[in-house]
């Protein structure tokens, strides 16, 4: 960690702005973002996630954000202008305490040199002479003892900071990270597999946590290729070439909010305004191939289509307001039996699989949670 990365994350929070900060700071906006993962990776926390144009900040990263700003605060006040390393300032607080370049090099483990060098690039850095240096030792100058003070404060502050990143890095690390996109309900057939997993790990790995995200199927295999996730549980016809994975269950899909008198899938599309998941989702990537093949060019243009990524918004809207979507059979049927459904054939049958990185480590995880899975069949 330096001070110049303490100053960047302080302003990119303050003004939810790579860009702005950059131009602030008078550096380029890779730097900036360069500097919130550094961070982020230090103290094994997220900060911020790209929201539209803007940034919008973590939940954890809103309750660091007083001590984060102390701690840039410090850091200016330590070295406005140039990125001094924590470490640098960790030796130099060494040396003033012991009064002695060769005595606080031997404490450390390092060569007296290596260690004379680095205390003279500091004050290079500062311009500040900050050790007078003689036969009998090191003495803190006027300027020395100024910085010792403030360093003093800065790395309090950032111990603070840090003192629990690495328990958290022992929990993310020994964390089993499974995602799903997200269940149509809590009858849904993803919410049943999702519910007999995670009693079942907890009974069989109890000291072993398991955390369990839902959202949709771009962003879990964008989190698959990162790392966010071991496993996920994907809506897809099929599985991109780099991800790897087994069919775990299969739904037929159905018209829902079908109007009386329509016989054909066509007529029951056409009949009311559609409501749809984004395309973001799996199920909407079926569901553009099921308009594909059962209306023209001209009909789907007409479509009165709308795209909300809630299915139970889109309930709401079948259920309420005379709208019709396009749903697995057999989740609707679950949470509501009296919803009028067309059947769509077989051959739109929506696959749920539980995937991983073909060249990741989530195979062992994977094959354990399809071996607890066939289980609970």
């Amino acid at each position: 960690m330096d001070t110049a990365t303490l100053i960047a994350v302080d302003s990119v929070l303050r003004t939810r702005s790579v860009r702005g900060t950059a131009r602030v700071l008078s550096r380029p906006a890779s730097t900036i973002a360069a500097a919130i993962a550094r961070f982020e990776a230090e103290v094994s926390i997220g900060l911020i996630e790209r929201a539209g144009s803007g940034l919008v900040a973590s939940l954890e990263a809103v309750r660091l954000e007083p001590a984060i700003k102390q701690a840039a605060q410090l850091a200016q006040a330590v070295s406005p202008h140039h990125a001094i390393k924590l470490d640098a300032l960790e030796r130099f607080i060494q040396v003033a305490s012991v009064g002695s370049i060769r005595r606080a090099a031997r404490t450390m483990g390092l060569g007296q040199p290596q260690l004379t060098r680095q205390l003279a690039q500091l004050e290079a850095t500062l311009g500040q002479t900050l050790l007078q240096r003689s036969s009998g030792g090191s003495r803190l100058t006027p300027e020395g003892k100024t910085l010792l003070t403030r360093t003093e404060a800065l790395l309090a502050a950032w111990r603070e900071l840090s003192g629990a990143s690495d328990e958290r890095f022992r929990k993310a690390a020994a964390t089993a990270r499974l995602g799903s996109v997200i269940p149509l309900g809590y009858e849904s057939e993803i919410a049943r597999q999702l519910a007999n997993l995670a009693a079942r790990w907890l009974a069989e790995r109890p000291r072993a946590p398991l955390l369990v995200s839902s959202t949709t199927a771009d962003q879990l295999m964008a989190g698959l290729k990162s790392g966010l996730f071991d496993v996920a549980f994907l809506d897809t016809a099929r599985l991109p070439p780099d991800l790897d994975g087994e069919i775990v269950a299969t739904s037929p899909l159905a018209v829902v909010g079908v109007r009386a008198g329509h016989t054909s899938i066509a007529d029951a599309l056409l009949a009311a305004p559609l409501a749809v998941p984004s395309a973001r989702s799996g199920l909407r990537q079926s569901i553009n191939e099921i308009l594909a093949t059962y209306l023209s060019d001209i009909e789907r243009d007409a479509l009165q289509m709308i795209e909300i990524d809630s299915i139970p918004v889109i309930l709401n809207l079948v259920l309420h307001h005379g709208f019709v979507s396009i749903l697995p059979q057999t989740s609707v049927s679950r949470i509501r039996e009296d919803l009028a459904q067309m059947a769509l054939p077989r051959r739109h049958d929506m696959n749920f699989w539980l995937c991983w990185p073909r060249d990741g480590g989530g195979a062992t995880l994977g094959a354990a949670l399809i071996a607890a899975i066939a289980e609970n069949r």
